[in-house]
């Protein structure tokens, strides 16, 4: 490994910490990104709409729940997860579990874009953005989605 910039090492060492503090019992806080697998948008597009997913439920979580969101960032980064959803229909269903659970959650709509053949210029929902929560918590609607490759 190459010498690193001491402000980058000490970065890294702080990580490295604050790992070791993990137990047997920790439960995992992760942001979730569930994006519509029948658009088909290409790489660029999809890590946007995620983005933009995150961002939604995160500012929604930091209102609703300040502890959580303290929680969720620690001194790392946060784990964020990308899945995609078969359709609409699910990704409706998975909005809807989400609201029932009282978990932050947000519809992402795309608007104005275009790109054929799904983006046309008129809005669109293309993702929903679920967190911070405790993996558990939103494993009932996680489980029917696909991990992200």
């Amino acid at each position: 490994m190459t010498d690193l910039p001491d402000d980058i090492q000490a970065l890294l060492d702080e990580r490295r910490r604050t790992m070791a503090l993990f137990v047997a019992d920790h439960r995992p806080i992760s942001l979730y990104a569930i994006v519509r697998k029948d658009l088909a948008m290409p790489p660029g597009k999809l890590a946007a709409q995620a983005g933009h997913a995150f961002q939604n439920a995160h500012e929604l979580a930091v209102m609703a729940s300040p502890e959580r969101t303290a929680l969720y960032k620690g001194t790392g980064n946060g784990t964020k997860i990308v899945m995609s959803a078969r359709n609409l229909g699910q990704l409706i269903r998975c909005y809807r579990e989400a609201q029932q659970l009282g978990l932050p959650c947000d519809l992402v709509v795309d608007r104005g874009h275009v790109f054929p053949p799904h983006f046309d210029g008129q809005p669109i929902i293309t993702a929903l953005g679920i967190g911070p929560v405790f993996r558990d918590e939103a494993l009932a609607i996680t489980r029917r989605c696909t991990l992200i490759e």
